[in-house]
């Protein structure tokens, strides 16, 4: 992470949720306060910084290149702050598989969401509000908004408080040909596929 990236997006004061730089790594430090969701707001932050935020706090699927949400039709990344203090991170871009669905190019999937442990109840779906919103304005031409859950780590509790609609549940899979190997899979459960109609 370069110094001016880190600058941009790293709180320096007392705040809950600190980064800091030290021998390449990146420290966590968190202080125990209490706060209203109500406080935390979101920006625009670059790929390459939603990602290594991603590669921090997501529990079950913690790595994605940067370069696999620019190269997309759409795509945005949000930071969510306390007292300008990072504790999250959400990734969208047009769909891994848009050329497969109808209207593809109208479609946007949230790639990931990760909260810090900092994060308080209500804090998930509170921000998918927040973006939503943010969304609207930014991509007007879109019509819907697609998201898959993981059932093995996720029951969809903040789908359900967004008010999201369950479209079914789709097997692993595979996404690797004899032309092209992926990486390996970081999840090889059943997904719940969740859309929002903007």
């Amino acid at each position: 992470m370069t110094k001016q990236v880190m600058k941009e997006h790293t709180a320096i004061n007392a705040n809950p949720v600190i980064l800091k730089n030290r021998e390449k790594k990146i420290i966590i430090e968190k202080k125990q306060i209490v706060y209203d969701v109500k406080d935390i707001t979101i920006e625009e932050t670059r790929a390459q910084v939603a990602c290594m935020l991603n590669e921090l706090w997501h529990s079950n699927l913690p790595n994605i290149h940067w370069s696999n949400v620019v190269r997309n039709t759409h795509y945005v990344c949000y930071v969510f702050k306390y007292n300008e203090a990072i504790i999250g991170v959400g990734i969208w871009s047009s769909p891994v598989a848009q050329n497969r669905m109808k209207n593809g190019k109208t479609i946007l999937e949230l790639r990931r969401l990760a909260l810090s442990d900092f994060c308080i109840t209500n804090t998930a779906s509170y921000v998918i509000s927040k973006m939503i919103k943010e969304i609207k304005k930014k991509f007007p031409e879109l019509t819907k908004l697609v998201s898959y859950q993981d059932t093995v780590v996720h029951s969809g509790t903040i789908y359900k408080a967004s008010n999201w609609k369950m479209h079914g549940q789709l097997s692993f899979m595979d996404w690797n040909t004899e032309k092209r190997k992926r990486n390996k899979a970081q999840s090889t459960s059943s997904k719940i596929r969740w859309e929002y109609e903007l």
